[in-house]
């Protein structure tokens, strides 16, 4: 028996009213996502009370964490993903390359810079010496996208840091760091960049060394996670999970959804027993308030990623969920209970839509372990 996760980071939404009151989940009606419908349905706490709804929260509780007893924070999870190291006692924090017009935060991903361009611009930092003075003993991690990590040595502390996504179209003035060395680092990097799309350092996610579950130890599957995001990569690696760069995971719409599917595909041929397929274009879309763009990633990830993987001809249990709710009205996180969709080859039902309203009668699973314990389950 082989077992598939498809994760559409962030497509569960609350009513549009562009949509007449529905979803775009329940727009779409999307016709794989039906068929793996028509199994079990259920409701999943992915983020508990008194944690940040996010995608860090949510997948520590999605592969089984307690999120409330091992959450330290967004970036550590992050800097594993790009395989940088924290010692005990660093501090972490994510850096992302952010958008700001008249002193307001007008893109929280620097309108997608990527490639040589992200690089540049990092290097144009570090290549700055006043920017670098400030910085101290302060080591980076750049990639080639928004994405980027910074480790403080021997500074574990509070940094109360806001994520640029929470603050879409807001002045920024309110809400810089009110560490002395993140304002100025922040500021500095504003007087660097300039007047461009992409002209911001922003420090958030702070957080210190995580210490999570071993996944294979805890549910008995070997673990393959196909995804863009240095964070899920970063939780699946500390969990033991195989989680590979994938030059063809983007993180955005133009991700290659195909190229996915048989990443999938050919690790559970290749022995393993447990597969996730992630896809953040959704996620992304509501961030930047784009109702056209996040309906389109959740049309690709239907057709391009979910029927291929229906298609396998042993047998397999798959679901499909959100990791969270993304809003297009506030362009940011909610904590409702996400819906939750599982099929199992074996057993023959008719379709029906996958969407909140149609989950929206069944009792919440509470327990982080309970996700992987039914999927798991027959």
């Amino acid at each position: 028996m082989k077992y598939i996760l498809v994760v559409g980071d962030g497509m569960a939404d609350m009513p549009v009213e562009a949509l007449e009151g529905k979803t775009p989940l329940e727009t779409l009606a999307c016709e794989n996502m039906a068929r793996v419908g028509g199994g079990e349905l259920y409701r999943f706490r992915s983020c508990p009370e008194g944690l940040p709804p996010g995608s860090d929260v949510a997948f520590l509780s999605l592969f089984g964490n307690d999120a409330c007893a091992c959450y330290t924070g967004r970036s550590p999870l992050e800097a594993a993903g790009l395989n940088a190291s924290l010692e005990a006692g660093d501090v972490c924090f994510r850096v992302n390359l952010v958008s700001i017009k008249d002193g307001k935060m007008i893109s929280h991903n620097g309108h997608n810079v990527s490639g040589d361009d992200a690089r540049n611009k990092m290097a144009a930092l570090m290549n700055d010496a006043e920017f670098m003075r400030i910085a101290g003993d302060m080591r980076f991690t750049v990639t080639d996208t928004f994405r980027h990590v910074a480790i403080l040595p021997g500074a574990a502390g509070e940094y109360p840091l806001t994520p640029p996504h929470d603050i879409a179209g807001e002045e920024i003035a309110g809400y810089l760091p009110p560490d002395a060395r993140l304002r100025a680092l922040t500021l500095r990097s504003m007087e660097v960049l300039g007047d461009c799309q992409a002209n911001c350092a922003w420090f958030w996610g702070a957080g210190t060394a995580a210490s999570l579950k071993d996944f294979e130890a805890t549910f008995g599957k070997k673990g393959f996670v196909v995804s863009a995001v240095p964070l899920v990569k970063g939780i699946a690696r500390l969990m033991g999970m195989e989680a590979p760069d994938f030059p063809f995971a983007t993180g955005l719409l133009d991700t290659d959804y195909e190229a996915k599917a048989r990443a999938v595909e050919e690790a559970l041929d290749n022995g393993y027993d447990f597969a996730v397929l992630h896809v953040e274009a959704p996620d992304e879309a509501s961030h930047e308030g784009s109702l056209e763009d996040k309906m389109e990633a959740i049309r690709r990830l239907d057709e391009r990623c979910i029927a291929p993987l229906l298609a396998r001809r042993d047998d397999f249990r798959l679901m499909v969920l959100p990791d969270h709710y993304t809003l297009l009205s506030s362009r940011t996180h909610d904590a409702t209970p996400i819906p939750v969709a599982l099929y199992d080859s074996r057993e023959a039902a008719a379709p029906r839509p996958f969407t909140e309203k149609a989950c929206a009668g069944v009792p919440v699973m509470e327990d982080p372990e309970d996700l992987m314990r039914v999927l798991f389950s027959k």
